[in-house]
């Protein structure tokens, strides 16, 4: 038996938590550095290389490629492409974002009363339910 996915408030708490880890750390750093040098540009350059970074580990989890860490390191998008992911993270193991074309191998669309959704872990081992033996043909060379 299936969990059910999140309903959205939990899913938009645990969105928002993770939307402070992506950002506010970075925010502090910056402030504190530009407290202590007198340097704006370095207050920028720490809260955008801390968005980038996150981005960068949450990505591949969530249908990005690490490489958009890059993208998160731009001012105001990546703030924006942390929010995206942190929205979808939120939701995992369930997916309601269509996979890549690279992820399809291993995505499956649910069915039933999960129908909107996708999982892209592997589906669970089907049990043995019986031995069977290997078949009558005759054996070639």
């Amino acid at each position: 038996m299936e969990r059910r996915p999140r309903g959205l408030v939990a899913r938009a708490s645990i969105a928002a938590g993770l939307f402070a880890v992506a950002v506010v750390p970075g925010w502090t750093l910056g402030d504190l550095a530009e407290q202590a040098t007198g340097w704006p540009a370095l207050d920028w350059l720490l809260t955008c290389g801390w968005s980038g970074l996150v981005v960068a580990a949450v990505a591949p989890r969530t249908s990005h490629r690490a490489r958009d860490g890059l993208a998160g390191a731009v001012p105001l998008y990546g703030w924006y492409l942390a929010g995206v992911l942190s929205w979808r993270f939120a939701l995992l193991p369930y997916r309601d974002w269509e996979p890549r074309r690279d992820e399809l191998w291993r995505a499956r669309w649910l069915s039933g009363d999960l129908v909107g959704y996708w999982r892209a872990d592997h589906a669970p081992a089907r049990p043995v339910t019986r031995a069977t033996s290997p078949a009558g043909a005759r054996r070639t060379r």
